[in-house]
Formats: C-alpha cells, sequence, structure tokens
C-alpha cells in the first residue's frame, strides 16, 4: 500500500489515502501527515460526519479553519500513520478562499441573529413599560 520511509513511516498516495474514507476506517491528510483516526471518531466533539467528509483530500484547510487548540494538534501524533506522498496531492485552488463572502454572509446573519436576541427582548420591556405607563394614566 506504500512504501517506508527509513523509519519514519509509512509513505502513502493521495489514492491509497482515499480508499480509507468510511466510518469503520477514516483516514485524514492533514499538513502532508496521514493520520487514522477511526478509533477517535465517537470522541471527536465536532462529531464524526465532519470527519469523514474531510477524507479523500488535502483536509489541511479544514484542519486549520475550525482552529483546533495546542491539546487537539498534539493528539495527532497519537493517529500517525505516514507521510504523503506530495507529488500525488494536486495542487487545486484554495476553496476556503472563494468560500469567503458566504463566511462573511454568515458572519453578517450571526450578527443579526445576535442583535435580534438583544433588540427583541429590548422592544418587549419598553413596550410593556408603555402599557403600564398608559394604563396607569387612564
Amino acid at each position: 500500500m506504500g512504501s517506508t520511509d527509513g523509519g519514519n513511516g509509512a509513505v502513502f498516495t493521495l489514492a491509497d489515502v482515499s480508499k480509507h474514507n468510511t466510518r469503520e476506517d477514516c483516514w485524514l491528510l492533514i499538513n502532508d501527515k496521514v493520520y487514522d483516526v477511526t478509533k477517535f471518531l465517537d470522541d471527536h466533539p465536532g462529531g464524526d460526519e465532519v470527519l469523514v467528509t474531510a477524507t479523500g483530500k488535502d483536509a489541511t484547510n479544514d484542519f486549520e479553519d475550525v482552529g483546533h487548540s495546542t491539546t487537539a494538534r498534539a493528539m495527532l501524533d497519537e493517529y500517525f500513520v505516514g507521510n504523503i506522498n506530495t507529488s500525488t496531492v494536486s495542487l487545486k485552488p484554495n476553496y476556503a478562499a472563494l468560500k469567503q463572502p458566504q463566511d462573511n454572509q454568515e458572519k453578517g446573519s450571526d450578527l443579526l441573529i445576535k442583535l435580534l436576541q438583544f433588540l427583541v427582548p429590548l422592544a418587549i420591556l419598553g413596550l410593556a413599560f408603555a402599557v403600564r405607563f398608559y394604563t396607569k394614566s387612564a
């Protein structure tokens, strides 16, 4: 399935890594290193689906975009199975850059939701005071 790399672990092609794309056998490619995260799927705080969908490609951007902690990064060593033959990983455009407008829209809608969560109770409180004021006046 791959050749050895002088004791530093096996060297895999992207095609090799792509075959491990199920809940029962899940490998990820992050920073040119291959990790078998199958045993971690149930413990992953973000759920197993996010890991399974990151198979078959270079998942470095996915991993970095989440902003994993130092502890999470250290945990990777436990799942290391080898390195990637970088010549087998195609240089595709960075789709993370293309997703930015959508991310900005999501941030905008998150801001709107937070603003509404603040303003709606404030409006209800104002309405309650107005009703109380007018009922006492009359």
